[in-house]
């Protein structure tokens, strides 16, 4: 069971990482052409969310059931495995938590240019974080 749950939440990442591109590139493009925020930009921007609220609850279930996350003494001496037990967990909770936080400002504001730029801002720091603390050793 402990590999299926690894192997999915690999395999997530990637659909995860994607619907995060799009999202923020669509925003960036409709912030700089000006145009109406639509439901097709919405739509865009909430698969991007729930997309990585599906990686975030896959990778704290595979965390709690991993040898990682029993593995408290000697995790700050080993580089990879402070990468992999605490790094990349508690940076891409952070990083969720900024792509929620421009998910509701989103909700909240009614011109146009403001929605795509909270999406724009908040989901590109989220990806960014995220692509920060990615174990690529372990992805390839």
């Amino acid at each position: 069971m402990y590999h299926f749950i690894q192997e999915f939440h690999k395999g997530w990442a990637y659909i995860a990482l994607l619907l995060l591109v799009v999202a923020v590139v669509n925003s960036f493009l409709g912030m700089s052409s000006k145009k109406e925020f639509t439901g097709k930009d919405r739509k865009i921007a909430l698969f991007g969310l729930i997309a990585t609220h599906i990686q975030l609850v896959v990778g704290l279930i595979l965390y709690f059931v991993s040898p990682l996350g029993s593995a408290a003494f000697g995790i700050m001496k080993d580089a990879a495995l402070r990468l992999t037990s605490l790094e990349h967990p508690l940076v891409n909770i952070i990083a969720i938590t900024l792509i929620t936080i421009g998910w509701s400002k989103h909700k909240r504001t009614t011109d146009n240019v403001a929605k795509f730029k909270s999406i724009a801002i908040f989901f590109g720091l989220g990806l960014l974080l995220i692509l920060s603390r990615i174990p690529w050793s372990l992805w390839f």
